[in-house]
């Protein structure tokens, strides 16, 4: 990257810091108006209508299943558009085709472009707003024949929402950016439902059948339901990930191989494949199921970044993606010991988060205050793993806290990473900076 563009990268860098990032504050819908983003999407010309689009929501998993749909869709021969929240290193990660970030350059004329239109429409944005808008017009610059759309958050009133989907998919409900009042499931399971489009497809991966009715009530057609209409017959660990067999309407795959680890991710996957193919109108053919998951690449999903010790980033942020994370460690990754680092967002209760990491029976808990605004401090999370009589140690610095446990580890430890995708960044950077030191390169 030349100096230029690295100066024209902090430029469109500052242009968005300069608007609420909800993501890093509160984390709460903002307004229940799509007002702000319609009048946005109008003044550039509306570059939603130009895109067929595939619309994912869900309180786990949409990231993965969104990455593994376009993976398949991409494998069919179509130039594909996703769109994701939130980053990991860099904002360009959550704009993509075909699997390949938005350029740097590309990245600068976008934002360039967006802080005009922006300005002629007087309101009041938000970061994610304009990130949303800049992707939408990115796709329809480059023509994309399909763009898979994540939602940031729940869904009626999410600023992705402006798209009129072709197909909208539901991966589960579950307790999230909620305060767990009320009927919370339903109320839930009603603001998801908000992206479906009555009398197009729905790809639902919620079982519940006391939220069945939330659904049908939108009038999507089809509905296709796991379990009912398509799902996972068997699974069996490989090395690397899994081999699934999937069923859907149009057919059945077996022996995929699916590099992801976990019986989350395979239902993500026969999410995904259902998903592709309602979209196509088409069964696909194994070959191309094969390439499709075979490419998928997930950052901080039950990620290795590190193979001595082992190291494993799970961008995990609420209590049942740690269940899902309890219940896999410990098949897909036996250790002798197991090193948590835990760095946790508010106003999630980490209470609970902890509660489900005591079924991986840690041998010992590195608490940080992870990277951000919302970040619920060490000295908190210590407590509460202390009570449940854990061992544990405090480091303020999620940079040093994943550095110590890494000294720590022996070669058949096991060290994962966890509690918020704002913590995987410093990861990776403690990472960085203890490898080349355990080369020699940081000596005088």
């Amino acid at each position: 990257m030349t100096e230029s563009t690295v100066q024209d990268m902090r430029s469109a860098q500052r242009f968005l810091d300069r608007h609420v990032n909800l993501e890093a504050s509160a984390g709460h819908i903002r307004g229940l108006s799509l007002d702000a983003m319609k009048s946005l999407v109008g003044v550039m010309g509306d570059p939603q209508v130009d895109v067929r689009t595939i619309h994912v929501t869900g309180t786990n998993g949409k990231g993965s299943t969104s990455a593994m749909v376009s993976s398949l869709l991409t494998a069919a021969g179509l130039r594909v558009g996703g769109y994701s929240s939130p980053h990991v290193d860099t904002v360009r990660e959550r704009l993509s085709i075909n699997g390949e970030w938005i350029t740097e350059e590309a990245f600068v004329e976008l934002m360039a472009d967006l802080e005009r239109y922006a300005e002629a429409t007087l309101e009041n944005l938000s970061y994610f707003e304009l990130l949303t808008a800049a992707s939408l017009l990115w796709f329809s610059n480059e023509a994309v024949d399909a763009a898979v759309v994540e939602v940031g958050l729940l869904g009626r009133y999410d600023a992705t929402n402006v798209i009129d989907s072709d197909v909208s998919v539901v991966t589960n409900i579950g307790r999230d950016h909620t305060d767990g009042s009320g009927d919370w499931r339903r109320d839930i399971a009603s603001e998801k439902a908000g992206i479906i489009r009555a009398g197009r497809p729905l790809v639902l991966g919620e079982t519940s059948l006391d939220l069945r009715d939330v659904f049908v009530a939108e009038g999507a057609a089809p509905l296709l339901e796991r379990g009912q209409d398509f799902g996972v017959r068997s699974t069996e660990r490989a090395v690397g990930g899994q081999l699934v067999d999937l069923w859907t309407p149009m057919g059945t795959h077996d022996e995929m191989f699916l590099p992801l680890h976990g019986d989350h991710q395979a239902d993500n996957a026969a999410i995904a494949l259902a998903a592709a193919e309602v979209f196509l109108e088409t069964s696909l053919t194994d070959d191309v199921v094969a390439q499709g998951f075979g490419l998928v690449s997930i950052p901080g999903r039950l990620e290795v970044a590190c193979a001595e010790p082992l190291v494993v980033l799970d961008g995990a942020h609420n209590p049942e993606a740690f269940r899902a994370l309890a219940t896999t460690v410990p098949n897909v990754f036996p250790a002798g010991r197991r090193i948590v680092v835990l760095g946790v967002l508010g106003p999630r209760d980490p209470a609970e988060m902890i509660d489900e990491l005591v079924g991986m029976s840690p041998d010992l808990v590195v608490t940080c205050t992870a990277p951000s605004p919302r970040a619920v401090s060490a000295d908190e999370l210590a407590v509460l793993a202390r009570q449940r009589h854990m061992t544990v140690e405090v480091v303020l610095d999620a940079v040093d806290a994943v550095r110590l446990a890494v000294t720590l580890a022996d070669e058949t430890d096991v060290v994962l990473v966890t509690g918020s995708f704002y913590l995987l960044s410093a990861a990776r950077r403690a990472l960085t900076e203890w490898s080349e030191g355990f080369d020699g390169t940081n000596e005088d």
